[in-house]
């Protein structure tokens, strides 16, 4: 993912415009991430679809993960 300042988007919007025909590009604003540049592509198969949240984020494989059990050694107060 490609990442641009503000400062850098607005004096090149080409350049934004390439990038995000090869992906996503994230516009910082003062270093924070404030924004991001879809192509109509992109735009389209992340949001148009109606597709929830849920739907979005869910994996359609699944996991095989063994967690260990923890030990909190917890003691009783005495009276």
């Amino acid at each position: 993912m490609t990442m641009m300042s503000a400062r850098e988007f607005n004096r090149d919007v080409s350049a934004a415009k390439r990038e995000a025909s090869r992906g996503p590009v994230v516009i910082t604003d003062r270093g924070e991430p404030a924004y991001v540049l879809l192509s109509i592509d992109d735009y389209r198969r992340f949001g148009e679809r109606g597709a929830s949240l849920i739907e979005r984020l869910s994996m359609d494989d699944d996991l095989d993960i063994e967690f260990e059990p923890v030990g909190i050694g917890l003691k009783v107060p005495e009276l």
